[in-house]
């Protein structure tokens, strides 16, 4: 006679040691998980950029982290940390990253066997006959109503021997580490937005300043050539001239008033405020703000391993990955474990006696044996999202790439052009003045005033246009770079109960 297995206690319950086998072989199982194992990308990108770099410029992890400091502007600096703290659309990212920790936490619950606790209590009444069958049946006398009292402990484990859970549970991670580099996109799309309308707020001023200067120059010209005209010694064609002028400068106002209301507004709102609650804080005027010209840029292999959405990118790949392998863990049979004990009597008394304890224990299986098909094309569609994942995940590469390199050339590009303007404004502010004297000498005409103001007009604002668009191109250069969240984390952030924080 064999002896039994040396696990199973001798002279137990042939069913015990059936059931003590069939778990022993199952948890040998336990360690495999079906699926491809992810392995992250390695992308293709060159070793430097085509657009040229100052000379001076070099990877700077920390200024990159905070640039809006190049800009040496605390008022700048406090927008950029009211935003970040008060945004709407930050607070929305902070809600999704919240949900995927909870997500990851309801995958991670079939790992864990369950446990439920039912009762019940009846009273019933099957009229003469029902209830004198129902007394036989339980060996009591007769009687009309009868009595049934439950309580029962149900317990059960579904055994995760092919890691379609285990995948699952990879999956969600992925998810809420997508969901982290999915907010770090929105603060650098935020940071950057602020800090693009602070330059346009500062840059319509500066064209304001540039047009009511113009304007009260202008004012006097024409009150000069008016009184001259009505003491017999003026030229009303030149008043007329001086007047149009004036009132074409003026027609200006009115377009940069409206440009400067709307960049408060926005700002406003990009700090989770109301429009118009910072017109008292933002109304006075100061300087457009100036930076370095030497640039944070490194490689652009640094520049991918920065940018939150190409991190997102490559976290929603390894999601996909993982739900391949939950998607064909279908393909295997489910084995589960279950047991129950409770409490059946026909009266409150005998509830609790050792008569009317019952108790059940076992394991089974269900294999799904024909599904037309559906689990394998489940895998295919899963395969084919994974295809998608990665193809966005080389698109946001190559549309990096894009955006740096137009970034690089803009900047350069528009410092030259600032460079240039303010040889032309030079220029026309020393004709503007040439030509009001050889007005009052005689040798030339009042047109020539007319134009050389109208250039000077010209060309200041052109001038202040662009040394705000210098500052905007650096900005979307450092946005494109994937600076600005390194400052913020998630450390006030409380994730639910037995996780730990991301």
């Amino acid at each position: 006679m064999t002896n039994a297995p040396s696990c199973i206690p001798p002279g137990g319950r042939p069913g015990l040691r059936t059931a003590g086998i069939f778990l022993a072989g199952l948890l040998l199982l336990a360690g495999c998980a079906v699926g491809p194992d992810y392995q992250p990308p390695a992308p293709q990108v060159p070793d430097q950029w085509h657009a040229a770099i100052p000379p001076d410029s070099q990877w700077d992890a920390q200024r990159l982290a905070q640039w809006w400091q190049v800009l040496k502007d605390p008022m700048l600096t406090d927008l950029v940390h009211q935003a970040a703290v008060q945004n709407l659309d930050v607070h929305e990212a902070l809600s999704r990253v919240r949900e995927a920790r909870h997500q990851r936490v309801i995958s991670r619950a079939p790992l864990f066997p369950s446990l439920a606790a039912t009762g019940s209590a009846r009273r019933s009444d099957q009229g003469d006959a029902g209830s004198a069958r129902m007394s036989e049946l339980l060996g009591r006398g007769g009687g009309g109503v009868s009595e049934q009292y439950d309580l029962e402990l149900d317990a059960g484990w579904e055994l995760d021997l092919f890691g379609g859970t285990r995948r699952a549970v990879e999956a969600s991670q992925a998810d809420l580490e997508a969901r982290v580099e999915d907010l770090r996109a929105v603060l650098v799309t935020l940071l950057a937005e602020v800090a693009v309308n602070y330059v346009d707020l500062r840059t319509y001023q500066a064209r304001l300043a540039v047009a009511e200067g113009n304007v009260a120059a202008q004012q006097q010209t024409w009150e000069l050539l008016t009184a001259l005209t009505q003491a017999g010694g003026g030229d009303e064609l030149a008043v007329a001239q001086a007047r149009y002028n004036l009132e074409s400068s003026r027609a200006k106002i009115s377009d940069l008033a409206v440009g400067l209301e709307a960049a408060l507004n926005r700002l406003a709102v990009l700090t989770g405020r109301q429009a118009g609650s910072l017109h008292a804080e933002l109304s006075a005027v100061a300087p457009i703000p100036e930076a370095d010209l030497s640039l944070a840029v490194g490689v652009p292999a640094d520049t991918i391993r920065q940018r939150p959405d190409i991190r997102r990118a490559e976290r929603e790949l390894a999601a996909q990955t993982a739900r391949i392998g939950e998607a064909t863990a279908d393909l295997y049979p489910q084995f589960t474990l279950s047991g129950s004990i409770g409490l059946e009597s026909v009266s409150t008394g005998d509830l609790f006696s050792s008569a009317s304890r019952v108790w059940s224990f076992g394991p089974a299986f269900s294999w799904p044996l024909f599904q037309a098909g559906a689990i394998r094309a489940n895998i295919h569609v899963q395969e084919e999202l994974q295809q998608q994942a990665f193809i966005r995940y080389e698109a946001a590469i190559l549309t990096t790439l894009e955006e740096v390199e137009n970034a690089l050339v803009a900047y350069a590009q528009e410092q030259r052009k600032a460079e240039n303007l303010q040889a032309a404004a030079d220029a026309a502010r020393l004709a503007e003045k040439l030509a009001k004297v050889q007005y009052v000498t005689g040798t030339t005409g009042f047109s020539e005033v007319l134009e050389a103001q109208r250039s000077l007009l010209s060309f200041e604002d052109q001038l202040a246009t662009s040394r705000g668009a210098v500052l905007a191109n650096l900005v979307r250069l450092y946005k494109a770079l994937g600076g600005g969240w390194q400052p913020f984390s998630l450390e006030n952030e409380t994730p639910p109960a037995g996780e730990k924080k991301s």
